[in-house]
C-alpha cells in the first residue's frame, strides 16, 4: 500500500479516466446496437453494459495490479459491430451459448500459448506501424473537428502545446479539464441531462446452437484476436514492455467471457486505442508508474457497470468533438513513438510502411478489420524482401 501511495499521480489517474470516456463514448452506441439485435429488453441492455463495465473493471485492475503494467482489458469494438449485423433473429439464449463458445476458444488459446507464439513472430517494425496505422485516425480527428466546432479544438490544441512545454506531464489533464469548462459555459456539455440509475445484472440461460456457433461464433473469435488482441499486444511492446507474459492474459479474458456471458459479457480482450493512452508518457514519464492508469482504468469501469445507465448518459452528454480531440491529443506522442520505430530500421522499411498504409486504409475483409490484413501484408514484404536479397 506504502508503494502504491507512492506512485500515485494525478496525471495517471486522469489517463485512466480519458481511456474509459473514449472507450464508452466512441464505442457503447454499437453495443446498444447489438444487444438489441439479440432481442435483449432495455433492462438486458443494461445488464449487458453492468457486465462489460464490471469484467473491464476487475480484468484491468487485477492484471494491472497483478503485474505493476497498465493491462487495459476492454470489449470487443469490431466485435460489437460484427454482432449488430449479424445477430438479428439469432435470438438470446443462441447468442449467450456462442458467447460461451467464444469464451471456451480464447481460454484454449491462452492456455495452449499459441496466441504468445503467434505474437512472437511478428518483428516490432512491423507492430509498431500496424499500431501507427490503427491511431493515423485519431490523430487526423484532430483538425477535422477543427471543421465542426473550431474554437472548441483550438482551445484544446493551444492548451496542450502550452502545457507541453510548461509541464508536459499535466499536458492532458490541462486539456479535459480546459475543454470541459468550455463545453459547460457554452452549453454543449449539460449536467442536467444526465439519468442516475444503477444497472441490475440479468441471467439469460445459453442455449447452443451450431449454426450460431459457426457462424458468428468463430467470425467474432477471429475478429477478437486478429483485431483487437494483436494490435493490444504491439501496444505493450511499442511502450517497453516487449517481456510481458500475453498467454495468461489471453486465458484471463476467455475466464471473463465465460464468467460473465450470461449477463451480456460478450467478449473481453486487450485493448489498443484506450491502452495507447495509459501507456503513453502523459501517463507518466516513468513506466514502472504507469500501472496506476491501468488500476485507474479498472476503477472507473467498475463505476461505470454499476451505475449503467447513468454514466452511458454521462458520456454521451460530452460532445463528439471534444471527445475525439482529447483522444487524438492524448494518442499524439504513441502515434509519434510508433512512426519512428517502424521506420527506424532500413531493412524492413518497406514491409513497415505498406503495413502502415493498409492498416491505415481501414479495408475490412471477411470482417476482419485491416489491423490484421496490415500485418499480413507486411510479413509478406520481409519474407519476399528476404528472398530477393538471397
Amino acid at each position: 500500500m506504502n508503494t502504491l501511495l507512492k506512485d500515485l499521480s494525478l496525471s495517471a489517474i486522469v489517463a485512466g479516466f480519458i481511456a474509459v470516456l473514449v472507450g464508452f463514448a466512441s464505442a457503447v452506441a454499437i453495443v446498444f446496437q447489438a444487444a438489441q439485435a439479440a432481442g435483449a429488453n432495455p433492462a438486458q441492455v443494461e445488464s449487458w453494459i453492468w457486465a462489460l463495465g464490471i469484467g473491464m473493471g476487475v480484468t484491468t485492475f487485477g492484471l494491472s495490479w497483478y503485474y505493476r503494467r497498465p493491462i487495459i482489458i476492454v470489449w470487443s469494438t469490431p466485435g460489437a459491430a460484427l454482432l449488430a449485423s449479424s445477430l438479428q433473429g439469432t435470438g438470446l439464449s443462441e447468442t449467450t451459448g456462442t458467447f460461451l463458445f467464444v469464451g471456451l476458444m480464447i481460454i484454449l488459446l491462452g492456455v495452449t500459448g499459441w496466441f504468445n507464439r503467434f505474437s512472437k513472430l511478428i518483428p516490432m517494425p512491423i507492430a509498431a506501424a500496424m499500431l501507427a496505422g490503427i491511431l493515423l485516425q485519431f490523430g487526423i480527428g484532430i483538425f477535422t473537428a477543427v471543421e465542426t466546432d473550431p474554437l472548441l479544438i483550438i482551445t484544446m490544441l493551444v492548451t496542450y502545446l502550452v502545457m507541453k512545454w510548461l509541464v508536459p506531464r499535466y499536458a492532458i489533464v490541462m486539456v479535459l479539464i480546459v475543454g470541459t469548462v468550455f463545453c459547460l459555459s457554452n452549453g454543449s456539455l449539460s449536467l442536467s441531462a444526465i439519468d442516475m440509475g444503477f444497472a441490475t445484472p440479468e441471467w439469460v440461460t445459453p442455449n447452443f446452437s451450431i449454426a450460431s456457433i459457426i457462424g458468428i461464433g468463430v467470425p467474432l473469435f477471429i475478429v477478437t484476436m486478429a483485431s483487437q488482441n494483436l494490435p493490444g499486444v504491439a501496444i505493450l511492446q511499442s511502450s517497453g514492455y516487449s517481456h510481458q507474459p500475453i498467454s495468461p492474459i489471453i486465458t484471463t479474458t476467455g475466464l471473463c467471457t465465460m464468467i460473465l456471458a450470461p449477463f451480456g459479457g460478450f467478449t473481453f480482450n486487450l485493448a489498443a486505442i484506450t491502452a495507447a493512452i495509459c501507456t503513453s508518457d502523459e501517463a507518466h514519464h516513468d513506466p514502472d508508474k504507469r500501472y496506476i492508469a491501468g488500476l485507474s482504468a479498472g476503477v472507473f469501469n467498475i463505476i461505470a457497470g454499476i451505475l449503467g445507465a447513468t454514466v452511458v448518459s454521462l458520456f454521451a452528454a460530452f460532445p463528439v468533438t471534444m471527445v475525439a480531440g482529447l483522444a487524438g491529443l492524448a494518442l499524439l506522442s504513441t502515434i509519434a513513438a510508433s512512426l519512428h520505430n517502424a521506420l527506424a530500421t532500413a531493412t524492413y522499411r518497406d514491409a513497415a510502411l505498406m503495413t502502415f498504409l493498409v492498416t491505415a486504409s481501414g479495408v475490412n475483409m471477411f470482417h476482419i478489420s485491416s489491423a490484421f490484413w496490415g500485418v499480413v501484408v507486411g510479413i509478406i514484404v520481409v519474407i519476399l524482401t528476404r528472398k530477393g536479397n538471397n
